[in-house]
Formats: C-alpha cells, structure tokens, sequence
C-alpha cells in the first residue's frame, strides 16, 4: 500500500506543509488537531467542546483513511492550562476509555492562536480481521 495523504480541505494545509493524517501501509499518522469546529467555523472557548471537537475532527480522518477510533493505539495531548486536565481527561475517557492507548499530556506555553486550548495528535495502527 502506498502512501496516501488526508486533507480537512483548510488551505492553512498547504501554506503550513502538513496533511491532516498521512496513512502508510498499516498506519495512521493524525497530525496535531486543534478544537475547531468546521460546522460552525468558530473556536468553542471551552476545553471540553475544543476537546470533543478535537476527536470529531480526528475520527473523520481516520475514517477517510479506513480506519477505526479502536485503531488508535498513540495519543499525544497538548494542553496551555493545567487547570483543564480534568475537562479534558472527562473528553478523554468518553472517547478512549475502553481504547486505552498510551498516551502522554503535556503542559505548553501556548498553541498556534491564543484561543486554542488544546491540541491532539494520535497514531492507529490498523487491526488484522
């Protein structure tokens, strides 16, 4: 299987570089996936909507790709305010809980805007049938 890149359609793809997900072979490379909402075309202020929306975005991906959100098997989180781990951890386990891929969070001075909140980068690894 070749290399097959996944767009969201944003031109900031192309002026940054970067494809949404790259899938080679078994693999599903997501890149980092900020709150965003491409319904509304607004950024939610809150964690918890950046959060779920974060996943939305990260399953069409998958999706696209041909894979499942039980593919993922890497999560890497990247939070601007301690104080919401807890938020985000609720999202987390709502969408993950029975996945439990390893994951790592970490704390950063900021994002790409100063809205952002979070960011999620995740890693799948397609299952034999």
């Amino acid at each position: 299987m070749s290399r097959r890149l996944i767009s969201t359609g944003s031109p900031f793809e192309k002026t940054a570089g970067y494809s949404r997900a790259v899938i080679d072979g078994d693999f599903a490379f997501v890149a980092g996936t900020t709150g965003y909402d491409y319904t509304a075309m607004t950024m939610p202020d809150d964690v918890t909507s950046q959060s779920r929306n974060c996943f939305k975005t990260i399953e069409a991906a998958l999706k696209e790709g041909g894979f499942a959100m039980a593919d993922i098997v890497r999560a890497t989180y990247y939070l601007t305010d301690i104080s919401d781990v807890d938020a985000h951890f609720t999202v987390c386990g709502e969408v993950l809980g029975d996945i439990r891929p390893a994951a790592t969070m970490l704390i950063v001075a900021g994002l790409y805007k100063p809205e952002m909140k979070v960011e999620i980068e995740v890693t799948a690894k397609r299952r034999n049938p």
